[in-house]
């Protein structure tokens, strides 16, 4: 199968706007080619489904769907902020990402793919002031154990907002971490959603959590603490 076929099957499957396609390619392309790319995948097809299938697939939940100002944290390569970016034209995206070489990967990204509703952000999480109460989505791939995620998205979050989390097996003590941490920060846990986004895809999550209640202004504590000392059921 070619990557323009996948793609379209992907288009099609998520019913995403007739440009985002030719955006998404451009990614691809990138991700392939360009050597400061930062990842270790450089086969085209199979970065369609381990990066924007494996993106794409969170437009099933509906707060994802609807979210107008997306944060992802840990941007890194960009996923799954320029692809949401692309699928969600009309959301405001801000990639965060504190390493200045792949905010340079970023900023060549978002021309290249021709996206006019993203901005970079050169920053940790914890350092984004300009982020706090703003986001109505914060997601979050590869980055973290569930209590760090959920200590880094809790002080970004308006009201009513939704931290979406991608994880493989399901680990107990890491869930039970994730709704202490939850508890502390005005977040709650609502669902873990299992997701096939490829064929053959085995043991993929989508972790949810809601934001119902206000975070603490202890948070976030200052940077490196999160994931020094994270926030766990048994204490």
């Amino acid at each position: 199968m070619s990557v323009e076929r996948r793609l379209a099957e992907l288009g099609a499957r998520h019913e995403l706007p007739g440009d985002a396609r030719a955006a998404l390619a451009r990614l691809i392309e990138l991700l392939a080619d360009d050597p400061t790319a930062p990842t270790a995948l450089r086969d085209s097809l199979a970065a369609v489904d381990l990066h924007v299938a494996d993106a794409l697939v969170a437009l099933e939940v509906d707060e994802v769907r609807g979210a107008r100002r997306i944060a992802d944290l840990g941007s890194g390569a960009g996923v799954p902020g320029l692809v949401l970016a692309a699928a969600l034209p009309a959301a405001e995206v801000a990639l965060v990402e504190s390493n200045g070489r792949k905010c340079a990967f970023l900023r060549r990204a978002v021309e290249a793919m021709g996206l006019g509703n993203v901005v970079v952000v050169s920053e940790r999480a914890e350092s984004w002031r300009d982020g706090v109460g703003s986001r109505d989505l914060v997601c979050a791939r590869a980055l973290a154990a569930l209590p760090v995620l959920v200590e880094y998205a809790a002080p970004l979050l308006a009201a009513g907002g939704a931290l979406v989390a991608w994880k493989g097996r399901r680990d107990g003590a890491d869930e039970a971490d994730g709704a202490a941490a939850a508890a502390a920060t005005g977040l709650r846990p609502v669902a873990v959603r299992p997701v096939r986004p490829w064929d053959g895809a085995e043991h993929l999550h989508l972790h949810l959590y809601l934001k119902v209640g206000l975070t603490p202004n202890r948070y976030p504590r200052r940077p490196g603490m999160a994931s020094k000392r994270p926030l766990r059921a048994s204490t």
